[in-house]
This record gives C-alpha cells, sequence and structure tokens, in this order.
C-alpha cells in the first residue's frame, strides 16, 4: 500500500525539481524526503527521478506516475470534503415516502423551500402505503415518510404530527343525501362502504371503524382499495361510500360528492393526522435538518 503522504511528498518533489525547496515546502527535513522517494520507488518498483549533484528530473515513469499521483490526491481530497458536506448536512441524499401528499399544499411548500435552498441534496421519493413505509424505515430504505398513524408500536419509530383535517363521507352523485350540506354518521348505518385494507394501514382502518362503532354500527365493507384514488372510483360506479381525508375532495370526480360529517364523538376521533416519521437509530444530519425545516415551517396541530 502507498500511502497517501507519500504521494504528496512525491509531488512536492516532482514540480520543484529539488529536493530542499521539496522539503521547506513540506516542512520537513531533506534527508528524510530522500528516504521516502527512495520508498515510494521501491513500492513502485521503478526509479521515478534521475538525480545528479546538481539537477533532479522526472524519468518517463515519473513523469507518468505524477499524474496518477496528482489524480489520487485529489479525489481523496475532494472526496474527504464531501464526507464533511455530508456529515454537516449541507450535501447528501433523502429517501423520502408517503402518502398521497398532493393536496398538502403547506407540506409541498416546505420541500420546495428546502430543495431550492440545499441545492447539494439529492432526493428519491416513493409513494407507499403507511406499513410499507413503516417498514422501509426499519430496514433503512427510507430516511424520512410521512403516513397516517401506523397503529403499531415500533421502538425505534418516531412521528410528529404535521398535518390535521377533518374526515369527511364520498358519496356517488345521485345518493339520498347528495343534497344535505351535512351528513350524521348515524343515518349509515345501512350503507355499503369501500376502504383501504386494514394490512395498509390498520391506525387509520380502525379509526374509521372506530369512528363508527361510535355512532352505532360496524361499517359493512363490500369492497377495498389500496389507494384513495381508486376509492373515489369504487364510490363513483356505485359500489359504496366511503370515509376519507377531506382534503381529497379539492381534486374531486363531477361523479362524487364529499360531505361533512356529523359524529356523536370526541373531535379528535373525527380528524385524521398526517405524521411525519423517521427511525432514530439510524442518524443523518442531512435528514435531520429536513425534520427540523418540516417541525418549524408546520408545528404541530
Amino acid at each position: 500500500m502507498i500511502e497517501t503522504r507519500l504521494l504528496q511528498q512525491f509531488i512536492a518533489v516532482a514540480e520543484e525539481l529539488h529536493f530542499n525547496r521539496a522539503a521547506e515546502r513540506l516542512h520537513m527535513a531533506q534527508p528524510p524526503l530522500s528516504q521516502a522517494i527512495r520508498r515510494l520507488e521501491g513500492l513502485v518498483g521503478a526509479p521515478l527521478f534521475e538525480r545528479t549533484n546538481r539537477s533532479v528530473a522526472l524519468t518517463p515513469a515519473g513523469a507518468a506516475f505524477l499524474e496518477t499521483a496528482r489524480r489520487t490526491v485529489q479525489s481523496l481530497e475532494e472526496g474527504v470534503a464531501q464526507t464533511r458536506r455530508v456529515a454537516q448536512g449541507i450535501e447528501g441524499h433523502l429517501t423520502l415516502t408517503f402518502i398521497n401528499i398532493a393536496p398538502y399544499v403547506p407540506l409541498l411548500r416546505v420541500l420546495r423551500t428546502f430543495r431550492q435552498a440545499n441545492p447539494g441534496i439529492t432526493f428519491t421519493m416513493r409513494e407507499a402505503t403507511t406499513q410499507e413505509q413503516i417498514n422501509a424505515l426499519e430496514q433503512g430504505r427510507a430516511d424520512i415518510a410521512f403516513m397516517r398513524a401506523p397503529g403499531t408500536t415500533t421502538p425505534h419509530l418516531r412521528l410528529a404530527a404535521v398535518l390535521n383535517e377533518p374526515i369527511c363521507v364520498a358519496l356517488p352523485v345521485g345518493h339520498r343525501l347528495e343534497a344535505s350540506p351535512t351528513v350524521d354518521l348515524a343515518s349509515l348505518r345501512d350503507e355499503a362502504f369501500v376502504a383501504s385494507p386494514r394490512t395498509l394501514g390498520k391506525g387509520f382502518h380502525d379509526q374509521l371503524i372506530s369512528l363508527c362503532q361510535a355512532a352505532g354500527f360496524v361499517p359493512d365493507i363490500v369492497q377495498h382499495g389500496r389507494q384513495m384514488q381508486t376509492l373515489i372510483a369504487l364510490v363513483a360506479a356505485g359500489f359504496g361510500i366511503a370515509l376519507l381525508p377531506a382534503s381529497l375532495a379539492t381534486d374531486a370526480r363531477p361523479d362524487v360528492v364529499f360531505r361533512p360529517l356529523e359524529v356523536d364523538a370526541p373531535e379528535a376521533m373525527a380528524r385524521l393526522d398526517l405524521f411525519m416519521a423517521w427511525n432514530e437509530n439510524r442518524a443523518s444530519a442531512i435528514r435531520d435538518r429536513l425534520i427540523d425545516a418540516v417541525l418549524q415551517a408546520l408545528p404541530p396541530p
């Protein structure tokens, strides 16, 4: 193995073509420098300098090795500088996972501002269900996740609520309650429902079931869909109604109407939190900077 120090000493002699001047440049004595160059020549297996009493010149092998030495030292210096920037949270890569965040303009604004202020940080964005995001955080495949309440306990998972919105009901056009400005949840006891499978998001699923139970019934779920937009399409097709985040109403289909709910339950039960989650066992200065930026811009609702 050739030490970086030997390469730096060789470069100094090659550029000065004078051992004494090179030694002064390196802040060392000339004899140890001469010994270092002889050691390097032994490691390379070829003479790098032609030495006389009056001059020092690079051999053809030395001239070729000089380019290699410069590239190696420069690459190492750049690598060290990049490592420092990553450690300082200035440069690097983040993988974010999320449920449908299109309706959440405040969060999108924070992400845009952060990216503009940190051009040295690149992103991979992956849409996923809540359970898939939990798995990605645990396995180190994601740095930050934006999800619904997970409904499960994970030792190193940290959660911070960043946005909050009411739950509403999605009805097909022509439904008997379409004209109502609000809908009493208890009046939906005999309706067919469409919902996401519990395996994809236990917290969200269980919250909706508990909300219905507080209204005196268990919802009859006749169809499942992985994505919220799929549920809206099922509502439009007449398969059933759905309890969904109110933010989805901003991009609703013309054949689906959204109505606020009247519920006889604690207000918190009828509202949904959007959480930012991360694994505290997988530290990252870059990740922590984005977490701080989100929490400063979006204090707990």
